[in-house]
């Protein structure tokens, strides 16, 4: 249990990433097109700002052993009980949450907003407590307030402010003429390099190419990059004030870390316009949402101080390292559980932006889950990979089941632009993929870790957890009935022996019957 700091913290980052996924990219709910305009942005806001505190409070802990083997021994000894009943409150939260999305039409979700508030609010506030409680109890929450002292409170303060902050500096993208000016031609430049005939016009914010064209306001050109880089950059320098040389990084790193937002926003704008003009205007257009910025740069922000970190010319002694105790990331069983999971997400997004016929990308996606695996080898490595001849019996019947129930006929727009040899190519990547790389992934989150998570001693509990796991897998797979019943097949296999990889062995043998389906009848879209 030693290791639940890890996957807390790839469950939140795997949960914002779904919230973002499914408000800004599945489907666009933009404020100012509902009828409770305010209360949107305050939820959004809250949002934002559960965001920036949960990367402030990662950073603190990271940065302070004591608090980080403070909160790594409080979460080994939570009572299953308590565990299980909080892990609930979570879990009802994110229902909560999606809600909206499950139930209602993504493309008319902005007019029935109001009628969702109360489920998204509730929701929000049911994960985060629910989150917070599943690791620490309330003594340890007191504890660890008091432990983090002054540090604590100026890191919650700073974290919290940093939407504020970008609100307040928000008019210098129109105040500042040069800053406005530097990111359009910067922007123009980089299309002009890339062939394209670009239209500008600074003074009324509007720049594109062809026939897609974009209004970069206040709140889509970058500043909340400033704004986060100015807030993780000052909770780091309180943080390492004793080793990191303040006048270098403050006199020189800042500055350079805010020209590398600036030209990473320059990027993203021109690769956003990009997206409009070439693949698809709503996916470049929920692009500039907020909450796709936030993400990015925040990202961008930790990316600028893990380089600052290793650099051992800005510290005036030994920078402070992880716990020993702590195994490396790369052979944590609990990360190896979550990590590829995550990057088989992003891989789908990456798809879905990039890609007019995102199914084209399926050979990219797999490279990515061949790269994570290998990454996090040793702990799959070190699972026991003995055969059970009745998970393969089951694995088969789900196959089966899955192909009886399909709906024949269906085409993948895309494939019929492929050559011959080029489809016999992808062909063989969407075999691998499906038979041999999915289960592994999809196994390792939903029945290693999400079942086990969910789990307990009682049947109540595991039937819950089966329940829970399973109606999870349904929802990322579309066929909720039919993926449904998968689930539940698949996590009795895995409670069977106790192993994870007969669960892993069952997936890939319903995949491979389905894969040899698809391809002897070249209906791709039974997969």
């Amino acid at each position: 249990m030693s290791n639940r700091i890890y996957w807390i913290m790839g469950l939140f980052a795997l949960e914002v990433l779904a919230i973002v996924l499914v408000f800004q990219v599945f489907s666009s709910v933009e404020c100012r097109l509902t009828d409770i305009e305010t209360a949107c942005r305050v939820l959004r806001s809250a949002l934002i700002r559960m965001m920036c505190l949960g990367v402030g409070l990662g950073v603190l802990i990271w940065f302070r052993p004591q608090l980080r083997r403070q909160v790594v021994q409080s979460a080994a000894v939570r009572p299953r009980d308590e565990l299980g009943l909080w892990s609930f409150v979570h879990l009802v939260g994110l229902v909560l949450i999606f809600l909206p999305w499950l139930s209602a039409d993504a493309n008319t979700l902005n007019g029935t907003f109001p009628t969702y508030f109360l489920s998204l609010a509730l929701g929000g506030v049911c994960a985060a407590v629910g989150g917070v409680f599943m690791v620490l109890s309330w003594r340890d929450v007191v504890r660890f307030g008091r432990a983090g002292g002054v540090a604590l409170a100026v890191v919650v303060l700073i974290a919290l402010v940093i939407p504020d902050f970008a609100a307040v500096l928000a008019p210098l993208w129109w105040s500042l003429n040069g800053l406005l000016l530097a990111t359009f031609y910067g922007v123009a430049v980089v299309l002009s390099a890339l062939g394209n005939d670009v239209t500008l016009n600074p003074d009324a914010s509007i720049i594109g190419t062809g026939d897609f064209f974009v209004g970069v306001a206040d709140t889509c050109s970058g500043i909340e990059g400033f704004a986060l880089t100015a807030g993780f950059f000052a909770i780091y320098s309180m943080l390492m004030r004793d080793t990191v040389k303040l006048g270098l990084f403050w006199g020189l790193i800042f500055p350079i870390a805010l020209l590398i937002s600036w030209f990473f926003n320059v990027l993203r704008i021109a690769g956003l316009i990009l997206i409009g003009e070439y693949v698809s205007p709503d996916l470049a257009v929920n692009g500039f949402h907020s909450f796709a910025g936030w993400l990015f740069f925040t990202l961008l922000a930790l990316g600028v101080l893990w380089v600052v970190q290793a650099m051992p010319s800005l510290h005036r002694a030994s920078a402070a390292t992880p716990d020993k105790d702590l195994p490396p990331l790369t052979e944590d069983t609990t990360a190896a559980f979550i990590v590829p999971f995550i990057v088989f997400m992003v891989s789908g997004l990456f798809a879905q932006t990039f890609w007019q016929y995102p199914v084209l990308a399926y050979p990219v996606q797999m490279a990515a889950m061949v790269a994570i695996l290998w990454v996090f080898r040793k702990p799959f490595l070190g699972l026991d990979w003995g055969f059970d001849p009745t998970a393969f019996a089951a694995g088969g019947l789900v196959g089966v089941g899955w192909l009886v129930t399909a709906s024949t006929g269906a085409t993948q727009p895309g494939l019929s632009t492929l050559g011959a040899g080029a489809l016999v190519a992808w062909g063989i990547c969407r075999i691998i993929g499906t038979s041999l790389l999915v289960p592994v992934i999809e196994e390792a989150f939903f029945r290693g870790y999400l079942l086990r998570w969910l789990g307990g001693d009682h049947v109540i509990r595991t039937v819950f957890a089966v329940a829970g796991s399973s109606l999870a897998f349904a929802m990322l797979h579309g066929r909720l009935i039919e993926a449904g019943v998968a689930g539940v097949i698949f996590a009795l296999v895995a409670l069977r022996r106790g192993r994870v990889t007969d669960a892993i062995i069952a997936h890939a043998t319903a995949n491979g019957v389905i894969a040899i389906a698809a391809a002897m009848s070249g209906d791709w879209s039974l997969i």
